[in-house]
């Protein structure tokens, strides 16, 4: 009888061994690999945070840190609106990695760091260490920078300022929500469902408890289409304040948890269901009689609430900027550990003229922007408030206009990788929309940056000094300039439905004025002269990897 146990032993065909598979890009330094970055720390008078900016870099550089950053966008923020007695609760849980992630920006004053210590060079020490948290997990920015924002606004309302900068400037971070808490987050919720942009359609009523006023205790009720980071400790909201105390639209501090320990009426509907930003939650909430204390004067609470907008604007350029960082350096990483067709993907001339014309984008927005957060710190002069009043609205509208599709190019630098989960660049394309949402989509920005030309035209003047800083190093730019003083001349001579309709137009050549003339005074030549061509040249072209013939494409990727 013949056996039919086996006696021969499997010879299998290995095939799985991996090769041509760049290695993971963890536990590098993240700021001393930022070329850009460094450069522009130490040029605007922040080179005393280089210790704790280094720091950063090690930190958010490292496996653990960007495994809890796939973590907190892969296991998302969940509502529970009741516990499990039937009582109302309305709590967002988060996962644990998401906690690490913001008490470690917290930690390093990712948030106020700027308004706890004001110096030469605080915004600027800020926004860098802001740009390197965003640049690996940019859900968690939101509140951080809101509660960055948030410390001007309060500081219209000294009484109310008194009890709550205190616990923004805080280092320390604790999710729980409690009136004991030393720290606060600070949450933003301004339009509803039948305005949007257009707040002054509000219709959430404040009613006052006593006599009513700046300062004075109201009861909120209403609806609000969006509200971000839910379990933030206090929120800025916009009301219709009604009574003897002032009638208007206002400004409000609204606490989630009252001095006495209990909750205030504070009712999250649902999660928006987002493209991107998951790790952070957006919300809506209902308002029915919610302890609230107005901040500002009545009927002035655009006014007060701007000042916290202006901020916010600027972060979303920051995050924009940290955002293309990120793309420009995985491509360039992949493409130098991948080969193909006899060479590694770095050094075939097509690949690189991608990468280095993304690099040209990613320098370009984070020299405006660091630029930028310059020109917020103390010791700015009036010419330097007038000019960040229409340059931060400028660079806005641009920058985080290409942050989406240089998000894209970058994912397909690598291949099949890009469009996976596994990778970070399909989290960062669908990031980088929100940044030209929030805070004032396209046409609201062009059409603040018309509001600012007529109301301070000292803006204008401001502006127009810095990018002729640079005239006289390019025949193109300085053509640019001319075309761009042209097109202001003839913007003040149009009625208002034209100057709409130009807004966009002229916004745009501003916008790439400033990025060219600061290439042009603050990079190398061959990085400037590159820029100029390919976004203002006659022979420029409309996708990234069209750089004009003789680009010193080496020269341009040994600084990313």
């Amino acid at each position: 009888m013949t056996s039919t146990t086996p006696t021969t032993q499997p010879r299998p065909h290995v095939t799985h061994t991996v090769f041509n598979q760049s290695a993971p890009r963890v536990d590098i330094n993240e700021y001393e690999l930022n070329t850009v970055l460094v450069e522009a720390v130490n040029r605007h008078d922040a080179a005393w945070a280089t210790s704790e900016l280094t720091d950063v870099g090690t930190l958010v550089g490292s496996a653990q840190f960007q495994h809890d950053a796939k973590q907190a966008n892969t296991i998302t923020p969940e509502l529970h609106t009741f516990d499990r007695w039937g009582n109302r609760i309305d709590e967002v849980e988060y996962h644990p990695s998401y906690h690490r992630i913001i008490a470690a920006a917290v930690e390093h004053g990712a948030h106020t760091r700027c308004w706890a210590d004001p110096q030469p060079g605080s915004h600027v020490a800020r926004a860098a260490i802001f740009m390197l948290f965003g640049q690996i997990e940019p859900g968690h920015a939101c509140p951080v920078s809101m509660t960055h924002a948030v410390i001007p606004s309060l500081e219209l309302q000294p009484d109310v300022a008194a009890q709550w900068v205190p616990k923004a400037l805080s280092r320390s971070y604790s999710p729980e929500l409690s009136a004991e808490k030393p720290s606060a987050i600070f949450g933003m919720s301004m339009t509803e469902k039948q305005g949007g942009s257009d707040v002054r359609a509000n219709t959430t009523v404040a009613r006052p408890v006593g006599a009513g006023g700046p300062g004075a205790e109201y009861l909120l009720t209403g609806h609000k289409w969006f509200c971000s980071a839910p379990m933030s400790d206090a929120f800025l909201v916009l009301a219709q304040a009604e009574g003897a105390g002032g009638e208007g639209l206002s400004c409000f501090l609204l606490p989630r948890i009252l001095p006495d320990g209990t909750r205030n009426s504070f009712r999250i509907q649902r999660l928006k269901n987002k493209l991107g930003n998951k790790s952070n939650a957006s919300s809506e909430i209902e308002l029915d009689g919610t302890v609230a204390l107005m901040v500002g004067e009545p009927g002035r609470g655009v006014r007060t609430i701007i000042e916290m907008v202006a901020q916010t604007r600027l972060d979303c350029v920051l995050g924009s900027a940290a955002g293309m960082r990120q793309s420009v350096a995985e491509a360039t990483w992949h493409a130098r550990h991948r080969a193909a067709f006899g060479a590694t993907l770095a050094d075939q001339p097509a690949m690189a003229a991608v990468l280095a014309d993304l690099a040209l984008e990613s320098e370009a927005a984070t020299v405006t922007a660091m630029r930028l957060a310059r020109a917020h710190d103390e010791d700015a002069d009036d010419t330097e408030r007038a000019f960040r009043r229409l340059a931060t609205a400028v660079a806005k509208y641009w920058i985080c206009k290409r942050g989406p599709h240089h998000a894209y190019e970058a994912l397909e630098c690598l291949g099949g990788n890009g469009y996976t989960e596994d990778f970070p660049l399909a989290m960062r394309y669908r990031e980088q929309p929100v940044m030209a949402v929030w805070e004032g989509s396209g046409n609201v920005i062009a059409l603040d940056v018309l509001r600012a030309m007529t109301r301070e035209p000292e803006s204008i003047a401001a502006f127009d000094a810095e990018v002729n800083l640079a005239r006289g190093a390019s025949t193109i730019l300085d053509a640019h300039l001319d075309n761009v003083r042209a097109q202001l001349s003839e913007l003040a001579t149009l009625d208002a439905s034209s100057a709409q309709r130009r807004a966009r137009r002229v916004v745009e050549s501003m916008a790439l004025a400033l990025e060219a003339s600061l290439l042009v005074r603050f990079s190398p030549t061959p990085v400037s002269d590159a820029f100029i061509e390919a976004r203002l040249g006659n022979d420029r072209g409309a996708e990234y990897g069209t750089l004009p013939v003789g680009a010193d494409l080496t020269a341009i990727l040994q600084r990313h």
